[in-house]
């Protein structure tokens, strides 16, 4: 049988994190509530919403209730405005369910929305924001399409005006929330070749003509992931978000956040990796004596251990950073690729030190194994990630 590790415990003190400079009560008394709404809520039904490939819509309700969703938007649209470091917080919290496909999903308005409220017209904050953050509604980004992901310049559904509408055609792929989603942030093309022909359309589901398809992935099988077809999709010019033609840079804004947030995560997840095969080292007898006292796992534990702790000592500046006003691009691009290779080391050393228990479906390590290429490709792949530093380097 796989361990039943998922209730929570924190076998290695990690938790002098919550308790240095950078953190206060009000982080602590917010990880304690988040914690209480994952054991509650979240953590009994994990394996069953995993294998049937979606979870229960009102979870989106009562992570409002709690506070989830508004977490750091603003409250004049019932959000609830924080720090960088909650941003943290939430995301740590949040890995301990194991289950990426539940984290994308359930918090998919943390991408939709944020162009909205970067550049949106007042009246389309007041008509979208409120809902969504209430859990009343879904809203997702559409920017990945076939022919391309990272290449957000060249992307080629196009939007055309048509009187006081636009005639929107074209695809988009691998989309998180996509069959669910009320509201999609599209990134089409109203312009010219190039990032200077890029907008943004705020474009509902039931709009004639727009369908969508589920996709199968090796991971996040709780997530609906989906592929979206435009044919002729009539989209009034009042939902052009921002100005046309100036949508990349809306796009651009959105990422630094979603980086530390995937950072942050990956992360998390990677110490609760560490965490269950510490609890099953512990427990295991091998040759005579307990897993955990041979020398060869005892090493593997140090060294995730290391790899942990400095990444989040890198997660914590990158904030800490984020927090003062800066936009340390080049920083949150090397935190993202040592967070998740940090993710995939501990992922495949638990994986080693559980044996044939690792490999069980209903085992946290087993899921979080399946969804470490996901974290390394979302939100700007390693490639990309490292070229972007490059340039900002001016090498």
């Amino acid at each position: 049988m796989a361990p039943a590790f998922n209730n929570g415990e924190h076998p290695f003190d990690f938790d002098h994190r919550y308790h240095g400079p950078y953190y206060t009560e009000d982080h602590r008394a917010w990880r304690a509530a988040l914690s209480g709404y994952v054991d509650r809520e979240i953590m009994p039904h994990v394996d069953e919403w995993d294998e049937v490939r979606e979870f229960t819509r009102d979870l989106y309700k009562k992570a409002s209730e709690i506070g989830l969703l508004g977490i750091g938007y603003p409250e004049e649209f019932g959000g609830t405005s924080v720090d960088s470091f909650f941003q943290l917080v939430t995301a740590e919290e949040m890995a301990r369910i194991g289950a990426g496909g539940i984290n994308a999903s359930l918090l998919v308005h943390s991408i939709g929305l944020p162009p909205v409220l970067a550049t949106g017209s007042e009246e389309m904050k007041r008509r979208i924001a409120p809902s969504v953050l209430a859990g009343e509604k879904i809203h997702a980004l559409a920017i990945t399409e076939p022919s391309g992901g990272s290449d957000v310049a060249n992307i080629k559904t196009r939007a055309v005006r048509d009187g006081d509408d636009y005639l929107v055609n074209g695809s988009k792929m691998f989309i998180t929330g996509g069959m669910r989603a009320d509201y999609y942030t599209v990134a089409v093309r109203t312009g010219g070749e190039g990032r200077n022909g890029i907008s943004l359309l705020l474009i509902e589901r039931d709009r004639p003509g727009f369908s969508r398809t589920p996709l199968k992935k090796q991971g996040w099988w709780a997530s609906d992931t989906a592929a979206l077809y435009f044919d002729d999709v009539r989209v009034p010019r009042s939902n052009l978000i921002g100005e046309e033609n100036n949508g990349f840079v809306g796009i651009m804004s959105n990422f630094n956040s979603e980086r530390l947030g995937m950072a942050a995560g990956a992360n998390a997840s990677a110490r609760v990796c560490f965490e269950d095969a510490l609890a099953w080292a512990r427990e295991r007898k091998t040759f005579g004596k307990r897993l955990a006292d041979h020398q060869v796992i005892r090493h593997k534990f140090s060294e995730m251990a290391r790899k942990i702790n400095a990444t989040q000592a890198y997660l914590e500046q990158c904030a800490s950073r984020v927090q003062a006003g800066e936009r340390p691009v080049a920083d949150l691009s090397l935190l993202k690729v040592q967070a998740t290779q940090t993710m995939e080391f501990c992922a495949r050393e638990a994986m080693q030190i559980l044996g044939g228990a690792g490999y069980m479906r209903g085992c946290r390590v087993e899921r979080i194994y399946r969804e470490v290429r996901v974290m390394a490709i979302g939100g700007g792949s390693e490639e990309i990630m490292r070229d972007l530093v490059a340039r900002q380097m001016e090498i």
